[in-house]
């Protein structure tokens, strides 16, 4: 069935819907304005219609024969050149009038890349951007993109921040935010980031002190001023880079 061009509200339900998948891609970056870590995500210009020209989440339609963990990365990667080493399913997005044109049920997938992955042969992962003008990263909370994102992406961005922060409270968010090694500064930096607030750091350094999952290494980490802090590896499930988990 061929699709009619901006239908009317009747033409638009006796249409089939349009199956895709997106994705929200999160990132610690410095944020000069606030002078510490924040989270960031990259967004792509849309280049045609509908909401052309305005930004949105990475994403594309889901082929006939593509699994959704597969057709999730496989779109990250073309749009924005980006390979996470985590992605997780978030949840199904399916209003009625989501697009102008077409009914769209976005399946939604959300991911985390380390600041610092490049594209290096012996490692899967990169959060380098393609050279490309319309994709570009920007703050998570920057209210003046929020505003004007095609479609729904603001409800759904605002949806997968609001996953991150309770799950960052008992998951291994920050270690996949971060390196194998790390500073308890360093855990302390991805939760002041994702809360959006700071924390006091003793109080903190003794709450992680007494965490399950992190584990004193006889490493230090180096080139700084003063005494060298001592790094800590993440003790859990890591198991596989990409891990899907089915939202009901």
């Amino acid at each position: 069935m061929s699709q009619i061009p901006f239908a009317n509200v009747a033409e638009r339900r006796d249409q089939p819907p349009m199956l895709a998948v997106s994705t929200v891609i999160f990132a610690l970056r410095d944020d000069e304005r606030s002078g510490r870590k924040s989270l960031w995500l990259p967004l792509v210009r849309r280049t045609r219609e509908p909401f052309r020209g305005q930004w949105a989440l990475p994403g594309g339609p889901l082929g006939a024969r593509d699994s959704l963990l597969d057709a999730a990365a496989a779109n990250l990667l073309d749009t924005t050149g980006l390979v996470p080493r985590y992605l997780e399913q978030l949840y199904a997005f399916g209003d009625l009038d989501r697009s102008p044109t077409r009914r769209v049920v976005s399946i939604v997938y959300w991911a985390l890349v380390r600041e610092d992955d490049a594209p290096h042969t012996d490692t899967p992962a990169t959060s380098v951007l393609l050279d490309d003008p319309n994709v570009a990263w920007f703050r998570a909370d920057d209210e003046s993109v929020l505003a004007n994102l095609a479609f729904d992406h603001r409800r759904i961005i605002e949806y997968a921040l609001w996953r991150l922060r309770n799950k960052v409270e008992y998951g291994s968010i920050a270690h996949r935010l971060l390196g194998e090694r790390f500073t308890l500064a360093q855990v302390r930096e991805v939760y002041e980031a994702v809360l959006n607030k700071s924390l006091d750091p003793a109080n903190f350094r003794r709450q992680l002190r007494s965490a399950t999952d992190l584990e004193e290494t006889d490493e230090f980490l180096s080139g700084g001023k003063h005494r060298p802090p001592r790094l800590y590896r993440y003790t859990g499930s890591t198991s596989h880079p990409l891990e899907s988990e089915n939202i009901s």
